[in-house]
């Protein structure tokens, strides 16, 4: 299985034997991201990923001062991962990079308070108001 851009320059092969963590993320800089409501990413440890391509990064800093380095394709512009200061030994996978509508929906919801009121979740187990603490 593996994540890829529009264009199919930029690309992630994933294991497939890791479940990874999904997580949607309501915040309003995932909302301006991804150009949707909310952001989905499945989150696996970097040293199990094999990353191919050129990407050109983005960073920013998060609520609680941390860095957010977005990174996507130079052709296309499709974001394809991200990693945070918080958990530097992780990267976040754009499920809507993986194209399977196979794979597994979100466990958690985060930062719900700048949800759009008519989206709901129905697969995340935990719902948090901001990140998850």
């Amino acid at each position: 299985m593996d994540a890829q851009c529009a264009c199919g320059s930029l690309k992630v092969d994933l294991p497939d034997d890791i479940t990874p963590a999904v997580v949607a993320c309501h915040c309003t800089a995932c909302q301006r991201r991804t150009g949707s409501p909310f952001g989905v990413g499945a989150y696996y440890l970097l040293a199990a990923l094999t990353i191919t391509g050129n990407a050109t990064s983005w960073t920013r800093k998060t609520d609680s001062g941390g860095a957010f380095t977005t990174y996507f394709c130079p052709t296309c512009g499709s974001t394809v991962y991200w990693t945070t200061g918080n958990h530097p030994e992780a990267a976040g996978i754009a499920v809507g990079a993986i194209a399977d509508p196979h794979f597994p929906g979100p466990v958690r919801s985060v930062w719900e308070e700048t949800r759009h009121e008519w989206v709901e979740i129905p697969t995340a187990l935990h719902h948090f108001p901001k990140g998850r603490s």
